[in-house]
């Protein structure tokens, strides 16, 4: 990334990305609940495409591929998807605002900028500079000026609808539980060692910093019962969006689910498999328990019965 050649300034707002997020509501009343996908974005703009020197396939490595409708079944039990249309290679929610890499910019970074965490160390910043390969993703540094416009345009909006969201399910409800959905590469650690050790789902509470315990036991509970080989915390223990809004401050509990992705796809071709609508089918009775537990225990609260993780 050393080359003088510049490529040509980016739309502030690619076409393609244009709404750069969905939320989907669910048709009847809402739960305390809030589904977050921040990764399975699969809309690749053009100019996106042309700075990139890998291949489209190989951009895909890093995203969350169909974890959204995995979970979409989560509607019917009242409780609202956000997700991102943008893929994670281009602009990854999942970190703070501005955790951004000096090596892959032309043009001075603003001084507030997060150039020291390890996630930017590793290549993993809010504008990655690999995929999770740990191949290169562009040809020559991108403009400052066209990250910081990522950002703007596709990384806040992302944040703020979801703020939106748990302020609207705290309104009705008195608190709010956020499900933040991502997948996990069959190569992960979490997924190495005997079949006895292997994790098929991996539940982050940022080892009990985030979210009551209830909910975590819960999505374990119901998990096994369905057969899946569950881990806590270890290797993903959440991301910033649970550390974020599972954060006293937020009155929000928030945890994070990691799903094998061999478990429903072809990691090579990027395609489901047949087993693809039964793994749906279990995350959708995952996330109508947790729905009911949220709404029973926010009522239990108004009405004085128990105690919230906050106090």
């Amino acid at each position: 990334m050393t080359s003088p050649e510049r490529l040509d300034p980016a739309p502030v707002l690619a076409p393609e990305l244009d709404p750069p997020l969905l939320v989907l509501e669910p048709v009847g009343p809402i739960s305390a609940l809030v589904l977050s996908s921040p990764h399975s974005g699969n809309v690749y703009p053009a100019h996106f495409l042309a700075a990139s020197r890998l291949s489209p396939l190989a951009l895909r490595r890093s995203e969350d591929a169909f974890v959204d409708e995995l979970f979409v079944g989560a509607l019917a039990f009242g409780a609202p998807m956000l997700k991102a249309r943008f893929p994670r290679a281009y602009v990854d929610v999942n970190r703070e605002p501005y955790e951004l890499d000096p090596r892959m910019f032309n043009g001075r970074l603003p001084g507030f900028v997060n150039t020291g965490s390890i996630r930017v160390a590793g290549g993993l910043g809010t504008i990655p500079r690999i995929v999770s390969e740990g191949q290169d993703i562009y040809r020559v540094p991108i403009d400052v000026e066209e990250g910081m416009a990522r950002i703007e345009a596709l990384y806040k909006p992302y944040h703020r609808t979801l703020r939106e969201l748990l302020a609207r399910a705290r309104k009705v409800h008195g608190q709010a539980l956020l499900l933040d959905c991502h997948s996990m590469p069959s190569a992960s650690p979490a997924l190495s060692g005997s079949d006895k050790t292997r994790a098929d789902i991996v539940i982050g509470d940022r080892y009990g910093t985030s979210c009551d315990a209830i909910y975590v036991d819960c999505a374990e509970t119901i998990l096994r019962g369905l057969g899946y080989r569950v881990l806590r915390n270890k290797p993903y223990a959440g991301g910033y969006i649970t550390e974020y809004f599972g954060a006293a401050s937020q009155f929000c509990d928030a945890l994070q689910i990691e799903i094998n992705r061999a478990l429903y796809m072809d990691e090579r071709t990027m395609t489901k498999t047949l087993a693809f609508e039964s793994v749906a089918r279990d995350m959708s009775i995952m996330a109508g328990a947790l729905a009911k537990l949220g709404n029973d225990t926010a009522a239990g609260l108004r009405h004085g019965h128990g105690a919230d993780r906050t106090a």
